[in-house]
C-alpha cells in the first residue's frame, strides 16, 4: 500500500482496537488519514463488510470510497460500507423497518415537503417553526426516550398535537422525513436487542467523519452500534464546530473520552492547504477560544501572499471593487473555479451578484433553489411516488396538474369521503362506483379521476416490467412537458424536465435499481454533489465547509453582520466560522468590510469586524450589573461606541435600553453596555 503520511496520521492508521480520538485540524489530511486506515485495515485481513464508516455528506463519501479503494491490494471479495448516516439509515430501515410493523418500500420526503404537510394540518403556527421544533424533538431523542426536556418550547402542546397529527399521516402513506432516517433506526436498535447485537456484530470497526457535526440522536445511534465493542475511531475538528443552530453539539468531541473509556488521542496539526500568512491569521483568531483542545495548525506550503483587509465607503463601491478583483484574476490566467466568494449572511450576497452581472462574472449561488426542489421536478417526482406508493400527499400535488378539472374542491371532498372508508384516495377512486364517485365530485370530475387513476395503473405495469420506458411513457399518457412549455419560463423549466428524465435513465442502467431506490436516493442529494468547474462560487461560510479553493474572499466583515451579535450568539462559534472560512483558502485570503450597508432594511453605520483586530484577544460583550440607567445617559457599548439612552423597560426580571448610536437605535441589554 503507498504510503507518504506523517508520523501522527501513520499512528493513527496503525491503531486497530479500542477508541480512537483524532483530532485533524483544518487542512491536515484528514481524508488521507482515514482511508488509508480503512485500507491498512482491510489489508491486514479484517473482513471488508465489517468495516462501517459514516460521513455528512455524499461528495465526502464518494471522495473516501475512491481513494480507499485504490489504496486497496488485490480484489475485494466483499465491500466496506462508506456511506452518509442518512443513507445508513435508509440501508437500515429497508431491512428492518418493518420491526416497527411498517412496509419497507417507504419514500422520502424533503423539508419543503413537510412544510407543507404541516400547513395542512394546522396553519395556525407558521409551519416553518413547526417544522423547526419536529426536527428539535426527533434528534434530541426526546420522543424516543419520553423524556419532557424540550417542554419550554413556545406552544408546546400545540405542536405536539401537530406532531402527532403528521406522524400518522407519514405512518398511513408510508413516508419517512429525513429526521426518521436517524431517529427510527435508534428506536428499532434501543428497543430490539436481538437488532443491536447483529449490527453491532456486523460492524466490528466504525469510523465516523467530521465527528465535531453530530448531534446527540447521531451520538447514541453510533452508541447503539458500537454496543458489543469499543472499536470506534472519530475524526473531527472542535475548531471546526459551525452547526449548532441544526442540534450539532460540539460537547460530543469535547467529551468523547467520557463516552467511550481509554480512548486514544491523536492531533493532527501540519496543514497541507493553507499558506504561512493565511494559517497565521487563522490560528490568531480562534486562539481566543477557551473551550476547544489546544493546537496550532503548521504550513507544509511555505510563505505566499499575504493576507488583504480590504475597506469600502460602501456596499455598491464594495461590489465595484471585488468584480475588478476578479477580472483582473481571470485577466491574470486564473479559473474561475478556484474562487470563492463567502459570507455569514445571505443577504450580503444581493449586492454582489449586482456586480457580477454588471461585469458579466458567471456564477453560481450553492444553496439557492435546489434541483429537485423545482416546481416542475416535484411534479414529476411526486408522480413517480404515486406510481410506486399512491400516497395522499403525492397525489394531492399532481392529480390536477396538468389542468384536468379536478380542482381543490373536488379534492378535499374525495379525501373526506376515502378517511370514512378507512382507504387512500387513489383507492377510493379506483374502488368506488361511478355514481358512488357521481355523488362526491360530479360525473365530469368523476371521468377525469377514473382516467387518471387507469393511466397511473398502466404506469405502474410499466415501472415493473419496463422501467426504462417510464419516463416516455409518463409523458405519452399525462404530457407534463406540453404543460409547461405554454408556461413564461418554459425553456429553463423543460431543461430542468430533460435533464430529470437523463438522470433517471442513466440510474436505471445500473445494477439492481428500482423506483423506490432511485426516490430515495435523490431525496439524499446534498448542495455540494453538483458542484461544477467554470463559475465563481457563492456560498454562506456553512456551505463552505470541507471546500476549498485557491482564492477566497470572505465579505461582510463588519459587528453586527460578522460576527452577528445578539444575546443568544456563542461568540465561540462565530470566531470558529472565521476560522472555517479562512481556511478555505490556499494561496490568498482577502476579507471584505464596508463602513456602512442597507443592513435588516436600512441604511446602516457599521465598525469593522472584531475578527481583523489580528494578534490582540478579540472582545465581545461582558456581562454588566447594577448600572441603574435613566433616559438621557450616555453609555458605552464595547462595539457600537457611544450613544444616549432613549428608552427603558423590563422584560422577564431582565432590563432593556434603546439607545441611539448617532442615528443608529439599538435595543441591548443594559447588563451589556456601561454608564458613562
Amino acid at each position: 500500500m503507498k504510503n507518504n503520511l506523517n508520523k501522527e496520521q501513520q499512528k493513527a492508521v496503525e491503531h486497530i482496537d479500542g477508541p480512537l480520538l483524532i483530532l485533524a485540524g483544518a487542512g491536515t489530511g484528514k481524508t488521507a488519514t482515514i482511508t488509508h486506515r480503512l485500507a491498512y485495515l482491510v489489508n491486514l485481513g479484517i473482513d471488508p463488510s465489517s468495516i462501517l464508516t459514516l460521513t455528512f455528506t455524499n461528495k465526502s463519501a464518494k471522495e473516501m470510497r475512491d481513494r480507499s479503494f485504490s489504496l486497496l491490494d488485490g480484489s475485494l471479495t466483499s465491500s466496506p460500507l462508506l456511506c452518509t448516516f442518512h443513507k445508513f439509515g435508509l440501508l437500515f430501515l429497508q431491512l428492518y423497518i418493518h420491526k416497527l410493523d411498517r412496509q419497507n418500500n417507504f419514500v422520502i420526503i424533503d423539508k419543503s415537503d413537510r412544510t407543507k404537510i404541516l400547513k395542512n394540518i394546522d396553519n395556525s403556527l407558521p409551519p416553518s417553526y413547526v417544522s423547526s421544533c419536529i426536527s428539535e424533538f426527533k434528534n434530541s431523542g426526546f420522543l424516543s426516550n419520553g423524556e419532557n426536556t424540550l417542554s419550554h418550547i413556545k406552544d408546546y402542546e400545540k405542536i405536539i398535537s401537530i406532531y402527532k397529527k403528521y406522524e400518522k399521516l407519514l405512518i398511513d402513506d408510508n413516508l419517512l422525513d429525513f429526521d426518521d432516517l436517524i431517529l427510527l433506526p435508534f428506536i428499532i436498535m434501543n428497543k430490539f436487542q436481538d437488532v443491536r447485537n447483529e449490527i453491532s456484530s456486523k460492524y466490528a470497526y466504525v469510523m465516523v467523519d467530521e465527528f465535531q457535526d453530530t448531534n446527540d440522536l447521531q451520538l447514541n445511534l453510533i452508541k447503539q452500534i458500537c454496543s458489543n465493542h469499543n472499536n470506534i475511531c472519530v475524526v473531527g475538528d472542535d475548531d471546526q464546530s459551525i452547526y449548532s443552530w441544526r442540534g450539532a453539539n460540539i460537547k460530543n468531541i469535547l467529551d468523547f473520552d467520557k463516552h467511550f473509556k481509554e480512548t486514544k488521542k491523536i492531533i493532527l496539526n501540519q496543514n497541507y492547504r493553507s499558506s504561512i500568512e493565511i494559517l497565521d491569521f487563522a490560528n490568531d483568531i480562534i486562539a481566543s477560544n477557551s473551550n476547544r483542545y489546544p493546537k496550532h495548525l503548521k504550513s507544509n506550503i511555505g510563505n505566499k501572499e499575504k493576507v488583504d483587509i480590504i475597506y469600502s465607503n460602501n456596499e455598491h463601491e464594495e461590489g465595484m471593487k471585488i468584480a475588478s478583483i476578479i477580472n483582473k484574476l481571470r485577466k491574470d490566467g486564473s479559473s474561475m473555479s478556484n474562487m470563492a466568494i463567502l459570507f455569514r449572511v445571505h443577504a450580503i450576497s444581493r449586492s454582489i451578484e449586482e456586480y457580477l452581472n454588471k461585469f458579466n462574472i458567471p456564477y453560481k449561488i450553492i444553496g439557492g433553489i435546489k434541483f429537485y426542489e423545482r416546481a416542475e421536478i416535484k411534479d414529476i417526482i411526486a408522480y413517480f411516488r404515486v406510481i410506486e406508493l399512491q400516497d395522499d400527499f403525492s397525489l394531492k400535488r399532481i392529480i390536477n396538474v396538468p389542468k384536468r378539472g379536478i380542482g381543490k374542491r373536488s379534492v378535499e371532498k374525495m379525501e373526506i369521503a376515502s378517511k370514512k372508508k378507512n382507504m387512500k384516495i387513489f383507492d377510493f377512486i379506483v374502488s368506488s362506483s361511478d355514481s358512488e364517485l357521481d355523488e362526491v365530485i360530479g360525473a365530469r370530475n368523476r371521468k377525469s379521476a377514473k382516467e387518471f387513476a387507469e393511466n397511473i395503473h398502466f404506469l405502474q405495469d410499466i415501472a415493473k416490467s419496463k422501467i426504462k420506458s417510464l419516463s416516455y411513457e409518463l409523458e405519452s399518457s399525462f404530457s407534463i412537458r406540453d404543460y409547461y412549455e405554454s408556461m413564461q419560463d418554459s425553456y429553463n423549466r423543460l431543461a430542468n424536465i430533460d435533464e430529470f428524465y437523463s438522470y433517471f435513465s442513466e440510474y436505471i442502467e445500473g445494477d439492481n435499481h428500482s423506483l423506490p431506490s432511485f426516490l430515495n436516493d435523490i431525496a439524499l442529494q446534498g448542495e455540494q454533489d453538483n458542484i461544477e468547474d467554470e463559475y465563481l462560487y457563492l456560498m454562506s461560510i456553512h456551505a463552505s465547509k470541507g471546500l476549498e479553493f485557491e482564492n477566497v474572499m470572505v465579505v461582510g466583515l463588519e459587528n453586527g453582520v460578522f460576527p452577528i451579535i445578539a444575546e443568544d450568539v456563542d461568540i465561540e462559534e462565530e470566531r470558529r466560522l472565521a476560522y472555517v472560512a479562512s481556511t478555505r483558502a490556499k494561496h490568498k485570503l482577502t476579507f471584505f468590510s464596508s463602513q456602512s450597508r442597507l443592513y435588516k432594511g436600512r441604511g446602516t453605520i457599521l465598525s469593522p469586524s472584531l475578527f481583523l483586530t489580528k494578534g490582540e484577544e478579540m472582545p465581545f460583550i461582558s456581562k454588566k450589573t447594577n448600572n441603574d440607567f435613566k433616559i438621557g445617559d450616555v453609555a458605552k457599548h464595547k462595539v457600537f461606541g457611544f450613544g444616549k439612552v432613549i428608552e427603558i423597560k423590563n422584560e422577564n426580571n431582565k432590563e432593556k435600553i434603546l439607545i441611539n448610536f448617532g442615528g443608529n437605535k439599538r435595543e441591548l441589554l443594559s447588563a451589556y453596555v456601561d454608564k458613562v
